[in-house]
């Protein structure tokens, strides 16, 4: 996301090295280049202004300590005016989500068709259930648009939460009440309600919306917008806080090459927190929206705190600690261990993931490589291992050429594959070992040449 932003600034912090200050002047350079790349990235030019003169006031005459060059300096500057644009000056517990209600917490889902609403009631009910340990309850008062219903009911089962059912002829405030009681009755933490959306604003629609808001008094009224709607946000932004009590926003479709100006710009429309920001397909694909890394990974700083919450949620600790275990007493690294740690980068989201998440010089040095491409070659890869046998897997140094055949031929693929996937193999083992005699600093060097499609 903002791609161009984070260039510009790079470019920017090169041509001011060697200054002994931020001054009136090399400073309106860089600012120049922030507001083109901020008006690019369809940033509305409210925020912008307000975001540009923020940065001038804090960056002139600032003192520029000795570990720091001046682009550096202003680097340092931007980065907290980003963060406070999306919502670090209203404090961490703002985009938290509010349960000091009596149970259940009623969260209200407003939006337009078509910019990922019940799939997020459904990552949203995920998040709640696993994060949070609380019991989820789900409803569609979308009674126009074909199969919304049986939608959410899909999405709320693979959340594994609980589901009211509605039929299209039912009023949205009688469903709503209804499911209110249900959710009374069963003793459910939250209640999760799933709006109509319109392809455009329209009053019918904001009354309905409203109507249902004044049945039941939410807790929460989050708004879910399009991060790639550009300018449009501004509009439906300031439509929908006229309309309703918002209380936060839900920013979708994060993971896209869009440009993504809404990010900066709905929070500065409605005064309101981004609470979950959607970045990726997936109903675990939603986070908990913190500025203050946002800003980082806009300026090619990385979130590295995001790809430890990755590893957390998806690598197999006790699998790790054994593999370390059989590495440190000397045990050799074999196809399964490798298989294994295929695996678990699948379920960190997979190579592009993982590089979104780094800082912008580790993405220059991957640069070359085609990330779609290494996501493919994973998977044959794992499909090579299983056309092997047991034995061959543990013991690696049996595969010769007569057996290269059977299991190319297994896995479908041509001889020179099983070729390349032993060859990164090796490449690992070899790394494995460098890690079991402490020599870290050559491991590091090691670990460009083992991923797939990189050289």
């Amino acid at each position: 996301m903002l791609d161009n932003l984070t260039q510009r600034l790079a470019k920017v912090v090169k041509t001011m090295r060697g200054e002994a200050r931020l001054t009136e002047a090399n400073t309106a350079d860089m600012l120049r280049e922030v507001r083109l790349a901020l008006l690019e990235a369809d940033v509305a030019l409210p925020a912008v202004r307000e975001f540009i003169a923020r940065v001038k006031e804090k960056a002139l005459g600032e003192e520029v300590i000795s570990s720091l060059t001046p682009g550096q300096a202003l680097v340092g500057v931007v980065q907290q005016e980003l963060a406070a644009i999306m919502g670090a000056d209203l404090g961490q517990d703002a985009a938290q989500l509010n349960f000091a209600c009596q149970p259940p917490a009623i969260i209200l889902m407003a939006g337009l068709q078509g910019v990922g609403k019940t799939t997020t009631v459904g990552k949203l009910a995920k998040y709640l259930r696993e994060e949070k340990k609380k019991k989820v309850l789900t409803v569609s008062t979308d009674v126009y648009r074909p199969a919304a219903i049986a939608q959410l009911q899909a999405v709320t089962a693979q959340a594994g939460a609980d589901f009211f059912p509605t039929q299209a002829s039912d009023k949205p405030v009688g469903i709503a009440l209804a499911a209110l009681d249900y959710a009374k009755k069963h003793y459910h933490d939250v209640l999760i309600i799933d709006t109509a959306g319109r392809l455009g604003i329209d009053e019918a629609m904001m009354q309905e919306i409203s109507a249902v808001h004044t049945a039941v008094k939410p807790i929460e009224t989050l708004f879910v917008i399009d991060a790639m709607l550009g300018q449009d946000a501004i509009n439906t932004a300031k439509a929908f806080n006229d309309a309703l009590p918002l209380t936060g926003i839900v920013l979708t479709k994060l993971d896209g090459d869009a440009r993504g100006g809404a990010a900066l710009s709905v929070r500065h429309i409605t005064g309101k927190p981004i609470k979950f920001a959607g970045v990726s397909e997936k109903l675990d694909g939603l986070e908990a929206f913190d500025p203050s890394r946002m800003a980082n990974r806009i300026l090619g700083m990385g979130d590295i705190l995001a790809l430890v919450e990755e590893a957390r949620k998806g690598v197999d600790v006790k699998a790790a600690q054994e593999l370390a275990q059989k590495i440190k007493v000397g045990g050799k690294f074999d196809l399964n261990d490798f298989k294994a740690q295929l695996g678990q980068m699948k379920k960190m989201g997979g190579l592009s993931n993982l590089m979104d998440k780094l800082p912008a010089q580790f993405q220059q040095a991957a640069s070359g490589a085609n990330m779609d491409q290494a996501e493919k070659q994973v998977r044959r890869m794992e499909g090579i291992i299983n056309s092997m046998t047991p034995h061959e897997r543990t013991k690696p140094d049996l595969i010769k050429a007569s057996r290269k055949r059977r299991i190319a031929t297994g896995a479908g693929v041509q001889v020179q594959e099983v070729n390349r996937m032993l060859a990164q193999f090796e490449q690992m083992q070899s790394m494995m070992k460098k890690l079991q005699g402490g020599g870290m600093m050559k491991m590091m060097r090691s670990m460009k040449g083992m991923m797939p499609g990189m050289r």
